[in-house]
């Protein structure tokens, strides 16, 4: 969770439906007994202490960690990140997700956590990913089909299924990250997360439409 964010202006903090962005993710973490412990990877502890929130809340769940001065700053990668936190905190696996991903239900998690589980014992798999399935027509630059054929127009709901990382979640455990010193492993399986809980906040359009959806979901809840 890094204090700076490039094209919106302290993102992971600024009020989002009524709380700061970070607690939506968080809550939904701490809601689940899935989840033993919540580690932030942070170079804003003092923000966070600003926020209400502070190393070892909710009984002990909540580590924060201070982010090493060396993969601090936009360019760093996030994979550095990791693993400074998967050398330093011990678990049998990790799920990794974002402030970003504030719609993020712990259903979708639950089912993530369920099937990367059960990939893994059946030796299918040994890490998972969150992806957006989509099924629509693509063209490269030069308006070429990509996945299409324009003199045959078809449905498309009966194109070939492509698949975007969304950046949503990521599953993995110490062996995993090892092999290919990355969040996805030389065996990944895939994810498809609901449509309007997949929304990854980068800019102000993104902000807008998935604060749009938090305040719908909570009037339909209401």
């Amino acid at each position: 969770m890094k204090a700076h964010s490039a094209r919106v202006t302290s993102k992971n903090f600024r009020e989002f439906a009524g709380k700061p962005l970070f607690r939506w993710i968080l809550d939904t973490l701490l809601s689940m007994e899935e989840i033993d412990r919540v580690v932030i990877n942070t170079d804003a502890r003092e923000i966070l202490a600003e926020k209400g929130l502070k190393d070892g809340d909710s009984d002990g769940r909540v580590m924060i960690r201070d982010r090493k001065p060396e993969i601090c700053g936009d360019f760093v990668s996030m994979n550095l990140v990791l693993g400074d936190d998967v050398a330093n905190v011990a678990s049998d696996a990790y799920l990794m997700t974002h402030t970003t991903n504030p719609l993020l239900s712990a259903d979708a998690m639950r089912g993530a956590l369920a099937r990367y589980h059960a990939t893994v014992k059946a030796g299918e798999a040994d890490s998972l990913f969150a992806v957006n399935r989509i099924q629509t027509r693509f063209y490269r630059e030069d308006m070429s089909p990509v996945n299409h054929d324009p003199d045959n127009l078809i449905r498309t709901q009966d194109l070939e299924p492509w698949f975007e990382e969304n950046s949503n979640l990521y599953l993995f455990n110490r062996e995993s990250f090892a092999a290919t010193n990355a969040r996805i492993g030389k065996r990944p399986a895939m994810y498809v997360t609901p449509a309007l809980e997949s929304i990854d906040i980068d800019d102000a359009d993104q902000w807008a439409l998935a604060e749009a959806v938090a305040l719908y979901n909570a009037r339909k809840g209401s």
